[in-house]
Formats: C-alpha cells, sequence, structure tokens
C-alpha cells in the first residue's frame, strides 16, 4: 500500500526519497534492535536462544518463497526439499572439501540455486495450481534421491549425515549461543540485499510479472527470464536457511524436518506474515513458531487434564490447531500482519484525522 503521510510531509531530495530509515527516531530503534539481538545469547535461557535462531534460519527460508511466491506470484510447495539440497551441499563440502562455513555456505546456496533453476523450468508453459504440481514433485524427487543414491555420501537408507563444527578465527561454534551468530549474520545481509532488490530492475521486473505477466512482457519483460531469476534466488536462500539449519542440528537428514509439511508450514508463515512486504517472513515466522509452541504446551496440558484422551491430544492438537489459525488469517486478515501493520502506522501518522 502507499505510504499515507499528512499534508505537508514531503520529500526533499533523491537521498531523503530512497531512504530507508527516514528518520533519527528510525536509527536509534534499529540500531537498539541489532543491539537486543547480539545480546540474545547473554540474557536468554536456553529456549529464548534456541527459537530465536530457529526463527533467524527459518526467515531466510520464508524470504526466499517471498520473493517467489510474493514478488513473482509463482506458487512453490518444494521450498524444504530446498533446504534439503542446501543442508546436504554444506555437510559435503565440510566433510569431504574441507571448507570453512564462510565458503561452505555460499556453496550450499549456489548448489541449491542451480537446483532451483531445474525445477522452475516448468515456470514458462504452466502457471497456479500446475506450477504447485511441478514444483511439489521437488518435495518427492528431492528426498528420495538422498536415500536412493550415492549413500555413501547421502547416509544410504537413513538419509543422514553428521555436520562438522564450523570453525571461525579459532573460536568453535559447538553451542547454540555460538551457532546464533552466524544465522544473526547472514539473516542481516539476506534483509539488506532483499530490501533494496525492489529498488533495483530485477525488483520491478519481478512485480511486474506477479501483477500482469502478459502486460509485462508487451513492455519488454522476458517472463522466463526473470521467473527463473526468481526460482535461482528463492532456493538460494533456502539452500543458505537449509544449511544454517544443519549447522544447528549438526546433521542433516530427511527425517530432520524437511517433509512436505515443513513446506506448507513456510508458505503458511509467509500467508500469515503478509505477502510481497519485507516485514512479512519476520511477523509471519516468528508468530507461527510461538504460536506452535503454545499449541505443543497446550496439548499437552490438555492430555493431563483428560488422559483418557491423552494420546489424540498430543498427535491431534498441534495440526488442528494450526490449521484454525491459518483459517483465521485467512477470513479476518487475508493480507497478513505486515498490512495491519502499515495501517496502523498510516494511521497514528494521520492522527487525529484516521479513522
Amino acid at each position: 500500500m502507499a505510504v499515507l503521510r499528512p499534508a505537508g510531509d514531503y520529500d526533499r531530495s533523491y537521498v531523503q526519497d530512497m531512504s530507508i530509515l527516514r528518520r533519527p527516531w528510525q536509527r536509534v530503534a534499529a540500531a537498539v534492535g541489532l543491539l537486543l539481538a547480539l545480546t540474545i545469547p547473554l540474557w536468554g535461557n536456553a529456549y529464548v536462544t534456541i527459537t530465536a535462531n530457529r526463527v533467524m534460519y527459518t526467515v531466510v527460508a520464508v524470504q526466499g518463497l517471498n520473493v517467489l511466491t510474493g514478488m513473482t506470484g509463482q506458487i512453490s510447495l518444494g521450498q524444504a526439499a530446498f533446504m534439503l539440497v542446501g543442508g546436504y551441499a554444506l555437510a559435503l563440502g565440510a566433510t569431504y572439501l574441507a571448507l570453512p562455513v564462510y565458503l561452505s555456505l555460499p556453496l550450499a546456496a549456489v548448489a541449491t540455486g542451480v537446483m532451483g533453476l531445474i525445477f522452475g523450468l516448468p515456470s514458462l508453459r504452466v502457471r497456479g495450481f500446475y506450477l504447485a504440481m511441478a514444483t511439489l514433485a521437488a518435495q518427492f524427487i528431492i528426498p528420495w534421491l538422498s536415500r536412493h543414491t550415492f549413500p555413501t555420501f547421502l547416509g544410504g537408507s537413513s538419509g543422514r549425515i553428521e555436520v562438522p563444527v564450523p570453525v571461525i578465527g579459532g573460536i568453535v561454534f559447538n553451542e547454540v549461543g555460538r551457532v546464533f551468530y552466524i544465522s544473526l549474520a547472514v539473516l542481516v545481509i539476506t534483509t539488506v540485499l532483499l530490501v533494496n532488490i525492489r529498488r533495483t530492475k530485477l525488483g520491478r521486473a519481478l512485480i511486474a510479472v506477479r501483477d500482469n505477466d502478459l502486460a509485462a512482457e508487451l513492455l519488454g519483460v522476458n517472463q522466463f527470464t526473470f521467473k527463473l531469476r526468481a526460482f535461482f534466488i528463492a532456493a538460494m536462500l533456502a539452500g543458505l536457511a537449509g544449511g544454517l539449519k544443519a549447522i544447528s542440528q549438526r546433521s542433516v537428514g530427511t527425517e530432520l524436518g524437511y517433509g512436505l509439511d515443513e513446506s506448507i508450514l513456510l508458505l503458511g508463515m509467509l500467508v500469515v506474515g503478509g505477502l510481497g512486504h519485507n516485514l512479512g517472513p519476520f511477523l509471519g515466522v516468528t508468530t507461527l513458531i510461538l504460536l506452535e509452541d503454545l499449541a505443543t504446551t497446550t496439548g499437552a496440558a490438555s492430555a493431563r487434564l483428560f488422559p483418557a484422551f491423552a494420546a489424540d491430544l498430543l498427535t491431534s492438537f498441534r495440526p488442528i490447531f494450526f490449521g484454525l489459525v491459518l483459517m483465521l488469517f485467512l477470513i479476518f486478515e487475508p493480507r497478513g500482519l505486515a498490512h495491519r501493520w502499515e495501517l496502523l502506522k498510516a494511521s497514528w501518522r494521520l492522527r487525529p484525522f484516521s479513522r
């Protein structure tokens, strides 16, 4: 949505018009927020640190989905499978090539991006539901290949391999409080890049393809080229997220949360947060991960209160709760939490005349 401002509030230079942090208090708030994030392992307990680390690498994956689905309008149900590719690429690069983490992570991103290009090829011919089916193929093919090909390298039927502990400058990242900083560094870099991508020719072309692909093509936008670029970027970010997840779990495998349910959860996070908005991945991921933990705790408490239904509550409460939350968001907040945040900011700017 357009930024609503009171009369007389306008930009006086191109630098001011292009700035992201427009006012001094916004710069102070950003600095305080970054400082607070940097100190989480110091003041947070184990749950807070682990959850914050999980939120960060999941946000990176959802940022890639936001480029593909939110900015370009291409549906994908295979983001978790691309995370699996990134985890394997990082583990193999660190194990057999002895690459440090600052080289194995880019390797994982590029390898996953190439895989994303392969599964993005049908995007020229199909769209909508049919494209979702094409990306769903990646969700089944990639885990099957990891279990049934190259057993020496990929773990065979178990599909699980260990990830070496990263070492940077003599610091061993063998605790989640230290791995946290790797995830934070990657998240800051991806956020800065994606916030600025809308200013480029690539970002504008992707949005044009999303809004009206035929009109975009008539204006000289090569649909196939830009759709493939969107798939490449989305897969790269999924590879980075998969590498961070593998480092955090100290292993990577098909049984460690890379299934179809995880891909659907990532898409649900983007819907809840807000499609196409830079803030959407942050709000959606944080909200659903916290709600997921709340559902697990509530299910366990309900099982203790109703022991006759304990087994059903422990296994069914979490997916029912997630489905209900997603359904309510689609009904009452279809444009996501980021859109609601924009409305609140506009109301504050236009006070006392806002409605």
